[in-house]
Order: C-alpha cells, then structure tokens, then sequence
C-alpha cells in the first residue's frame, strides 16, 4: 500500500470518499482525550490494509480506493492530534529501557520502518527500528529525544528526506531540510550518540505526487548530506549509488512501486549499512 498523506488536508480536491473519513475522525475523537496515565495521547487502531502492507513479504497487492480512503483519514487524524506521531513507539520504548543499551537506533519513514518487516534477522542484538511511514524530517526532530535519546543508543542512523521532497507536510526549502539534520545531530553530540547519515533513496516520482520529479533534488540533498558528514566526522552511507538506476529512480527490479524496496532492495543496504556501522563504533 502506497502509504502516504501530503500533509495539507486536500481530501476533497482528491475526491475521496467522506464516510468512512468522517466515522474514523469521530470515532478518534472519542478516545483521544482518554491518555495513557502520562499524558500523552492513545494512537487510534491502525488500518487493517496498512498493517497487511507492513507484514507483506515482498510485493504487496495495490491498494483499494476504500483502502486509500480509509488511511488518509487515520493520518489526518494522527496529524490532528499527534502531528509527530509520539505515541508510535512510546510502549516499544518502554520495553527497550529495560533491556541492554541499543548498538543503534535506526530512525526515519516508511524505508525505515518496512526494512524491519523485510528483514527481521537484521533487528536483533540491539538494533533498533523507529521509522515512521510518510514522516519528514520536523517530525523525526520533534520525536528524537523520546524515539532514540532517551533510549541511549551508542550510534543512530538517520534515514530523512523523501517524504520532506515529497511535500508530505508542506513545502520544504533546502534551508529548513539541513536545519533540521543539524539539530538532529547537534542533539546526538550532546548525548555521546555517534550518528550514521543516510542517503536519500532514489526516486524518479512519487505514488502521492505524481507531478514531482525528484531525482535532481534527491541528488543535490545527497552531495550536501556526504559534505556535511565528511566536514564533521560524521559516518555517510550512501544506499543511492548501490539501488539507483541510469535515470536517477530505484531500480526496477529491487522495489514494487518506485519508492519503497522489496527484500531483494534492502539486501545491499544490509551490507552497506552494517558496514557503517562498523565504522561508527570505532570512532
């Protein structure tokens, strides 16, 4: 399922169906004031075509209008009440507290979280997944302290950029993007967590956005994500060259939808990625 929202509440320019939009916000609503005890706010029932999306093994059958309809009303409604998606994690990070300290933690969208379900021999002896599907940058920010701080990792990779071209959550200028890896990693220096930066993945459109061709900006992002990692001591992990065809998009046969790989994608990304990290725990 091509999960993701824009970000700016344009359900009826897209003509989707207001039913089952309005029966998920009221039904939302009800249970949003309910809190967990801390204060924080109780994350509404996930879709079910979004968790078959997330568990499917490789290529996921395209989503129904119905399915379409009913996702975007959950991330309106995340939007509303959760803009960050807080609550996402917030019972995982519970548990991860009382096990050992995190070798890393992997922050980042829906690239992030789906690598998990593709390949879950990869998550084991503390590595940690926390990536968000259609999340940009801003959001991660506003999540870092309680999705990785808190949780005391030596290394975080951090995996931002795609949805922030895409315009999930408004435009996005050059400017704001870098502000928002620095405080990222500002943050992490601060607490003794060496930090992996990843590459933008390659693109040549989006699902959400067919009108954006993305690739130039997805190259320019990279040069400056390699550039401010080489000028300060940062590891950089360049997933792009490895996935990338000659037209700048991912290469057809390791994705399903031109965004997102399959497990075939994610196997050079294992390799390149353990070898990050490898580097980032010796500095």
């Amino acid at each position: 399922m091509r999960c993701r929202d824009d970000g700016t509440g344009r359900a009826r320019r897209r003509g989707w169906l207001a039913a089952p939009l309005l029966l998920l916000i009221a039904t939302a609503a009800r249970a949003a004031p309910q809190g967990d005890g801390d204060g924080g706010y109780v994350c509404p029932p996930v879709p079910a075509a979004l968790v078959a999306y997330r568990n499917a093994a490789d290529t996921p059958p395209p989503p129904s209008a119905a399915d379409l309809t009913v996702y975007h009303a959950y991330v309106q409604v995340l939007q509303a009440n959760d803009w960050a998606y807080l609550c996402r994690y917030r019972d995982e990070n519970r548990a991860t507290l009382r096990e050992p300290r995190p070798r890393v933690v992997l922050l980042g969208d829906s690239i992030t979280e789906n690598w998990k379900a593709r390949d879950p021999k990869l998550f084991a002896a503390g590595i940690v997944d926390r990536g968000i599907g259609g999340q940009t940058a801003p959001q991660m920010l506003l999540r870092f302290y309680q999705d990785v701080i808190a949780l005391r990792p030596r290394v975080v990779h951090i995996m931002a950029g795609t949805n922030d071209i895409a315009g999930n959550t408004g435009p996005t200028s050059d400017t704001q993007y870098r502000d928002a890896i620095r405080a990222m990693v500002d943050l992490s220096r601060a607490h003794s967590i060496k930090v992996i930066l990843a590459s933008i993945l390659p693109a040549r459109t989006f699902p959400q956005r067919p009108d954006v061709r993305p690739a130039a900006r997805i190259r320019a992002w990279n040069a400056w994500l390699r550039d401010f990692a080489r000028a300060n001591g940062l590891v950089f992990v360049d997933y792009h060259a490895a996935l990338t065809d000659a037209e700048g998009g991912l290469r057809p046969d390791l994705t399903s939808d031109g965004v997102h790989p399959t497990r075939a994608g994610y196997a050079p990304m294992d390799a390149l990625f353990l070898r990050a990290l490898a580097e980032a725990e010796r500095r």
